[in-house]
């Protein structure tokens, strides 16, 4: 790349537009003036030749070496650099082309390099910029200012940058979430689009987690903040993709490769062209030192080197918006040629939280009342049976509230106490007694029953189950639809209950009683028999067989730094429809980038033949072969941008 690149610039700061650089400056006037100069010279007929060293001094001669001089300007430095250095790059190509043109009496060819030359890289500039900007962009959601609670209850407006860990604030409807917080007061809808990609809002209430740059959109909310602007989850996102941006593929690499040698090739053969024919076949000199120099020209590598990183960035970017962080052009390379996935079951496949499913009590008359006494005793232990049964009660108005005295847990079989005054038992049949767990039913593969007796002779229970995603079965038939077969569900549960959430969701294999090492030997086996393999885990627990796979992707990356460090790719939601739309992404990008490779290559190889045979001009040189396949390249990485997860019609 010439000088005056955009440079990486630190977290939050805006990052100039490449249309407004010193290097689109030149090229604005290098296009004012050689406009002018054709212009002039089809006005008044005059030729755009000078002869072999003769500069023009005309009107028009004048208009082209302005045009040339401002042009060559965003080359000539790095050029000279270059040839210093025998280093043969597009600025020294560029410099000795535009150089020669004029040198050999060719001022309108000279002042078209120049200009068509620096356009074409103020377009890859842009296409670059433009996903490198899109996700800056994400800083700016974060509001300036936010309400600060103090301890008297006042509110005062602060700089968000000054909120620490702790600080309390509070969030109107319609406002930005201003940090990374924890909810202590009210209940709302927050849309967290710009974090997980999800359109729908989710409702939160006290203890829930919120994130920096989401909309409150219905009830006023009072937050603790839980991290500075720094340190927030979008400050975390945007950091990752520009880390992920500078990881170049492996296609990138061997195309960089290519160019090692193709560049020098190409410039070997222009000196030959150049000077064989003349000398040792009596040839025309100039026109065959033309020839040379278009084929200097063609030398330049340029839509071919950055036909992978402009698409990348676009690619990369476009995931980052939507909820999907990809660390680098390595992993989405990875997943574009994935065809078999292994996904965890618990809190991957099903929302890894038990939910109460069904309620059944001997005496319909006082279902409430038992439910409400059932509640209260679950409140004062903290497994996850008791939080699902006491969510339960709450949604189906029966909150705990009853007086509790001689509470016991017994780890492993429930909890026992008196409600008031009545006794009561809730717990596995081993602790209430075969005969009273019998009479309401034994429990079905998949689920788990709860059994509660009191003293009075009331007897209930509970049906729960660790409820499957809604994302989930919409992920496994449009994977297949894609051609990712199998789909492997590894789980610790039991076959029953794995074998039950398999037939559900029509996933190919289920292997369930699985350890750790017994996943990753899993995923190994999978990858011997088909090549590339992703993994879906949670990105903690699941981690070394994430490591073991392909490419792994971890859910639920928002809420957690450890879970975006696990995982090459990292759904920061629990909408498993993202990863469809990651692969189809990954492999559309892949095309794009082939497309690019090949037409840049076609383009070169065409244009070298007609430039040796005398059938291609320096101005088309440039035209066809730098600023069609820059056009080109650009083109396709804005195709990329605009892809889009498939649209969700209900939560």
């Amino acid at each position: 790349m010439p000088d005056d690149t955009t440079s990486g610039t630190t977290l939050g700061t805006r990052r100039p537009s490449p249309w407004r650089s010193r290097f689109a400056t030149r090229t604005y006037v290098a296009g004012i003036f050689w406009a002018a100069g054709a212009a002039l010279s089809w006005l008044t007929g005059a030729p755009d030749t000078a002869g072999v060293l003769r500069v023009r001094l005309d009107a028009v001669g004048l208009l082209y070496l302005a045009s040339s001089v401002a042009g060559g300007l965003n080359f000539f430095g790095a050029g000279w650099r270059a040839a210093r250095t025998l280093k043969l790059d597009m600025n020294f190509l560029m410099s000795a082309a535009i150089i020669a043109a004029i040198a050999v009496g060719e001022p309108f060819e000279a002042a078209t390099i120049a200009f068509l030359f620096s356009f074409a890289e103020l377009l890859e500039r842009f296409a670059v910029d433009r996903g490198r900007r899109a996700i800056t962009r994400l800083l700016e959601l974060a509001p300036d200012e936010a309400e600060l609670v103090s301890a008297d209850g006042t509110t005062t407006r602060v700089a968000v940058s000054t909120l620490t860990a702790g600080d309390r604030v509070r969030v109107r409807p319609g406002e930005r979430i201003p940090a990374d917080a924890r909810v202590i007061d009210g209940i709302s809808a927050v849309n967290e689009a710009t974090i997980t990609g999800e359109s729908l809002p989710r409702t939160k209430r006290a203890g829930d987690a919120v994130f920096a740059g989401t909309i409150n959109a219905e009830g006023s909310l009072d937050l603790e903040v839980t991290a500075d602007a720094s340190h927030s989850t979008l400050a975390r996102i945007v950091q990752i993709v520009r880390a992920a941006e500078a990881r170049r593929a492996p296609i990138e690499h061997a195309v960089q490769r290519f160019a090692r040698v193709y560049t020098p090739v190409v410039t070997v053969l222009a000196l030959i062209v150049m000077f064989v024919p003349p000398l040792l076949m009596s040839r025309d000199a100039l026109e065959w030192f033309i020839r040379g120099v278009t084929l200097l020209v063609i030398a330049c590598p340029c839509a071919l080197v950055i036909a992978t990183p402009v698409t990348v960035v676009s690619a990369l970017t476009n995931a980052a918006r939507h909820g999907v962080l990809i660390k680098g052009g390595e992993y989405l390379e990875a997943l574009g040629s994935v065809r078999a996935l292994a996904i965890d079951k618990t809190g991957t496949l099903t929302k890894g939280e038990l939910e109460v499913v069904a309620f059944d009590t001997s005496d319909g008359d006082t279902r409430g009342d038992l439910l409400a006494r059932i509640a209260s005793l679950e409140a004062r232990s903290e497994h996850p049976v008791a939080r699902a049964i006491v969510a339960y009660a709450v949604a189906n108005r029966s909150a705990p509230s009853a007086p509790v005295e001689a509470f016991v847990a017994k780890p492993g079989l429930g909890i026992q106490g008196r409600v008031s005054g009545v006794d009561l038992v809730v717990g596995t049949e081993e602790l209430v007694g075969a005969d009273a767990a019998a009479a309401l039913g034994s429990p079905e593969p998949g689920s788990l029953r709860v059994y509660a007796v009191s003293s009075r002779g009331e007897r209930a229970s509970f049906v729960l189950r660790d409820e499957i995603r809604s994302s989930s079965r919409a992920m496994v038939a449009e994977l297949h639809g894609a051609g990712i077969r199998p789909i492997v569900m590894l789980t610790g549960d039991t076959a029953a209950t794995g074998d039950l959430v398999g037939r559900e969701l029509g996933v190919d294999e289920v292997r369930a009683r699985l350890l750790p090492e017994e996943k990753v030997a899993a995923v190994r086996e999978l990858r011997a028999r088909h090549g590339a393999v992703a993994m879906i885990g949670d990105g903690v627990n699941d981690a070394p067989a994430l490591a073991e796979a392909t490419v792994g992707l971890a859910m639920g990356a928002a809420a957690s730094p450890a879970t975006i460090e696990t995982a090459d790719i990292a759904l920061t939601g629990d909408d498993l429809s993202k990863f469809p739309y990651a692969v189809k992404l990954a492999r559309r990008t892949r095309h794009a980038i082939r497309f690019n490779i090949a037409v840049a290559i076609a383009l070169k190889v065409v244009l070298a033949a007609g430039a040796v045979m005398g059938l291609v001009s320096l101005a088309v040189a440039v035209l066809v072969g730098d600023v069609g396949g820059s056009l080109a390249v650009t083109l396709n990485a804005l195709r990329i941008a605009r892809h889009r997860p498939a649209a969700r019609t209900a939560r």
